[in-house]
């Protein structure tokens, strides 16, 4: 058994989360945490449950999805881990503050760690995640899926009733038709969905009610 926090963060209402089981070894995903009550709500309930953080994973390499990387890796030493077509972007959050946001980061942002690729396995405690990219959103778009917990984080490929935008200067639409037709809609139909935004949902209701994936 896991167990799962969900954070919903910034000014995007971005969802962050910290998965972690009997071991007390957690993953972080997508450490969007960006306003001070924010950082200090994860870094608190981190310590409170005696958390062993040992990844921190981007589903991919937007700023909203990235705010706390600096934060997680000052408090735990962790780089983050992200697919490689999407490097670029994590590594210069400070542009998209500028040019999305019209924002100054505060802090200089950590080394990257770990360059994931489609198949790759992330383990922790008892669990394990793989790797399935899903680009569409961006290049190197990525969920992180979970067999024995039947869950798949997937970021911002799919949410509820809805899927990731694809006008932006990463996204590309004949990309995301593919991933959501021979990724996302082979899933077991029990799989839990917990996305970047919004509440969660289930494979089975997307592939009925989703119209992106009818």
């Amino acid at each position: 058994m896991w167990t799962i926090k969900r954070f919903t963060c910034n000014p995007l209402e971005e969802n962050c989360y910290v998965v972690s089981d009997e071991s007390r070894e957690c993953v972080i995903i997508d450490c969007g945490v960006f306003f001070p009550d924010e950082r200090t709500a994860l870094t608190r309930y981190i310590g409170e449950q005696n958390l062993k953080p040992v990844h921190l994973l981007a589903t991919h390499g937007h700023l909203d999805h990235n705010f706390g990387n600096a934060l997680v890796h000052e408090h735990y030493q962790l780089g983050v881990e992200i697919c490689t077509e999407d490097q670029s972007l994590v590594e210069h959050l400070s542009d998209q503050a500028t040019n999305m946001f019209g924002i100054d980061l505060d802090c200089a942002q950590p080394p990257t760690g770990r360059l994931l690729s489609n198949g790759d396995t992330v383990r922790f405690g008892s669990h394990e995640l793989q790797v399935l990219q899903t680009p569409g959103h961006t290049h190197g778009s990525a969920l992180f899926y979970c067999e024995s917990e039947h869950t798949a984080f997937t970021g911002d490929t799919l949410f509820r009733m809805s899927i990731g935008r694809t006008d932006f200067a990463e996204g590309d639409w004949s990309e995301m038709e593919h991933s959501l037709k021979h990724v996302i809609a082979h899933l077991p139909k029990e799989t839990i969905v917990l996305s970047g935004h919004g509440p969660q949902s289930t494979i089975a209701d997307e592939l009925t009610y989703n119209p992106y994936l009818r």
